[in-house]
């Protein structure tokens, strides 16, 4: 069996903290490091993740998440 992950653009990515919230399985966290903007960005490390989408969806900037699911 494969892994399923979410990819987070820290370019896009504004550190609002929805995505962390919305996580079930607490996958994403605020990251120490700074992006282009000016932002704390969202970081996903877990092997945990469900590819539930929950992230991708609460996320007000688009493309900035995707979620790959292991098929």
């Amino acid at each position: 069996m494969g892994k399923n992950f979410a990819k987070i653009d820290k370019a896009e990515c504004k550190g609002c903290k929805v995505c962390v919230s919305a996580c079930p399985k607490h996958c994403i966290h605020i990251g120490s490091d700074i992006n282009q903007l000016g932002y704390q960005y969202a970081v996903f490390e877990s092997d945990e993740c469900t590819a539930c989408g929950l992230c991708f969806y609460s996320c007000p900037e688009p493309g900035a998440i995707t979620v790959y699911k292991d098929e």
